[in-house]
Formats: C-alpha cells, structure tokens, sequence
C-alpha cells in the first residue's frame, strides 16, 4: 500500500478543488520518489519553463517564474495561431534539455498539438505537467503523466494480487 504525504484541510480547499486533491496527492508523492534518483542542479534555483497561451504565461510572470539569460533566452513559449507545431516542438525539445529547467509546464490543448513527443519523454527531469487553459478545459483522458500514474497502480496492485 502506497502512503501519501498529507496536505493540510486548509491548503486542499484554499488551493486545489475537491475532485483534485488525489491528483494533487500522487504528483507529491511521485515528486518525493523523484528526489532521491534524480538530481537537479542547484547553482541558485532550479526554473520552470512554460509553453502555454498568452494569458497562463502572463499569469505565471506575474508570480515570478519568468526568467531571461544572458542571451536574452526565455523560459516560456506564448503559443497563439501563428505559433507553428514545428516551434513548440522545438521549445519542447529546448526546455527538457536545458540543465537548469525543473518542470516544464505545457497547456494541455498545446500537449495535444505535439502529442508524440510529450508521450516519448520519459525523463523523471524535467517533469512535464498538463495545466489546463481558460478557453480549453482540461481533460483527463489525455494527460499523459495520469494515464502513467493509472499505469503503474495498476501494475502495482497487480503484482501485489500476486504475492
């Protein structure tokens, strides 16, 4: 039996909708397992990069998680309808194969543009997050770190059938 790390009643209804909160407690706990096979490099702080439509990535700047290098590079892609597939594929590809970037966070509709690629990433760092958009609710069918999760309990609870 897999034990998750609590969150506190306040922080579940003040941050996270009911329905979430599993949710919400398996990326904790996936995170926690994380930290002790992969190691992140910690010169100051690890980023979050984005790819994501203009209004999540102006949210996410406005919470401080923009960042430009010294050559002027970004940790975000804006994605609207001139953005072709072929840049957020190679935003993809930049963001998790920069050494200094933690969690990639992608809009789900954008995920579903490039969805081969973000199936074939199977690196534990960095990890890739669908986040739902304003004009495109999320959908859990295709969010391809929770069909892993569903993946991997299901293959737990079938080995332990076993024993």
């Amino acid at each position: 039996m897999v034990q998750f790390p609590s969150v506190s009643p306040e922080a579940e209804t003040l941050f996270y909708p009911s329905h979430q909160i599993s949710s919400v407690r398996i990326i904790f706990y996936l995170t926690s397992q994380m930290a002790n096979r992969a190691q992140i490099p910690n010169n100051n702080s690890a980023l979050i990069a984005m790819i994501a439509d203009e209004d999540t990535i102006t949210g996410f700047l406005l919470a401080g998680v923009g960042n430009v290098d010294l050559r002027r590079k970004t940790n975000y892609l804006i994605v609207d309808s001139k953005t072709t597939v072929k840049q957020i594929e190679d935003a993809f590809k930049e963001f998790t194969t920069r050494d200094d970037v933690a969690i990639v966070l992608i809009s789900q509709y954008v995920a579903n543009m490039i969805r081969f690629v973000v199936d074939s990433y199977n690196k534990p760092v960095p990890a890739i997050l669908e986040i739902p958009s304003k004009d495109h609710p999320y959908d859990p069918t295709h969010d391809s770190v929770l069909s892993r999760v569903k993946y991997l309990f299901s293959s737990e609870s079938v080995a332990s059938d076993r024993r």
